[in-house]
């Protein structure tokens, strides 16, 4: 059975941060200030309250910092004196258990440099390999912490490794948690959806997110990945995701009305994502643009598929939207090439053009021909 997963560093932290330094959140700075208070006091986090202080995040009390410094080098103190004596005196494992106790208590008060270093330290004397995993798990933490990609990088190959070593089911799929973070992190939403869907029935990194904050973030990514009946038979009949939609009602909102065709409901509710969730994420917020982007192609498609052609009139209606709008938006997608129909503006009509897959098949063999050629060009430079 694997160990208790240690919640360190808070990762409910960084959003806070995040949020108090988003003017345009202003209205949540009140909460995000007293939370990101409240958090920081607990875990006597004095490095990360330098940090936040000197971002301007809160305001700088040093009575408050003196405080939480001299209990840090205090409870230091002890466990160097506890990792000396089990040198002296102890085994591998009472040596393993007192780095790893060092490292953890520097994680969690938010010396990232410190902390990465014994954690590194921790993980080379370190013999179990469940142990090592945690570790390893726990590094990823301070990067998603930070916001340290190289370090997430770093670290995913490594426990990636392990569980392919012998690591059990809980880790194994508190990995895809991990890994579905970092994949949505850097934009690889078709990846990373598919990762925390896995996951979905088998959660239990809550050192990482919150459940229905876990299954929210599921439901908005694979909304927008998964073709229109995955997404009836693996999100809207789920029950994990039956279970939070009550709460959450703007994602039922979303689901329902993208999968029933009620675009224009569907277009209120993307609108009220983008304000109310996407914005204020720290983890989606700088994929805003793009997965709203993403979604209105996906409803435009979803709508010019059911038809051969179609009014601008009958089109804007459906969205909800002026006929202006709705020309605009078309032109800008079509002459990207992201939506295969043509825009007859004498009449009023727009006729959609579906691509050939003779055509794309032959258009492939082409670029994999010239593509080969070359190759071959080049080998024969260096032959001859």
């Amino acid at each position: 059975m694997a160990e208790e997963i240690i919640p360190i560093p808070n990762l409910s932290l960084p959003q806070h941060l995040f949020t108090l330094i988003s003017p345009t959140l202003e209205q949540l700075h009140d909460n995000a200030r007293k939370q990101l208070l409240e958090g920081i006091k607990a875990d006597k986090m004095s490095p990360y309250y330098k940090l936040v202080t000197s971002a301007g995040a809160l305001t700088p009390d040093s009575a408050f910092l003196e405080s939480m410094e001299k209990d840090n080098e205090e409870e230091l103190k002890k466990l160097d004196e506890r990792l000396a004596e089990a040198e002296k005196q102890e085994g591998e494992s009472e040596i393993s258990d007192a780095l790893k106790a060092r490292a953890n208590h520097l994680t969690r008060i938010g010396d990232k440099e410190g902390a990465v270093a014994a954690q590194k330290l921790a993980l080379e004397k370190t013999p179990g390999l469940g142990s090592r995993i945690d570790i390893v798990l726990t590094l990823i933490r301070l990067g998603f912490f930070f916001g340290d990609n190289g370090l997430i990088t770093e670290n995913l190959p490594k426990a990636e490794k392990f569980i392919e070593e012998g690591g059990d089911w809980d880790r194994r799929n508190r990995l895809k948690v991990y890994r579905g973070l970092h994949m949505i992190s850097i934009r690889q939403l078709k990846a990373g959806g598919a990762l925390l869907l896995d996951a979905l029935s088998t959660f239990t990194a809550t050192e990482l997110t919150t459940y229905n904050d876990f299954v929210a973030l599921t439901i908005i990514i694979n909304a927008l990945t998964l073709k229109r009946v995955d997404l009836k038979k693996r999100l809207i009949t789920a029950p994990e995701v039956i279970s939070v939609l009550p709460e959450i009602p703007i994602l039922g909102d979303l689901l329902n009305n993208l999968y029933d065709c009620h675009y224009a409901k569907f277009f209120v509710a993307l609108a009220t994502l983008e304000q109310t969730y996407l914005l204020p994420s720290r983890l989606l917020s700088p994929h805003t643009r793009y997965y709203v982007r993403e979604m209105r192609i996906l409803a435009y498609s979803q709508l010019l598929e059911s038809y051969r052609s179609l009014t601008l009139e009958s089109l804007s209606g459906a969205f909800g939207v002026s006929v202006e709008f709705v020309d605009s938006e078309l032109s800008r997608f079509i002459a990207n090439g992201r939506l295969h129909c043509t825009i007859d503006k004498v009449h009023g009509i727009v006729e959609t053009t579906r691509p050939s897959l003779k055509n794309a098949q032959y258009d492939k063999v082409v670029k994999q021909g010239d593509v080969l050629l070359n190759s071959i060009q080049r080998l024969s430079k260096v032959l001859y």
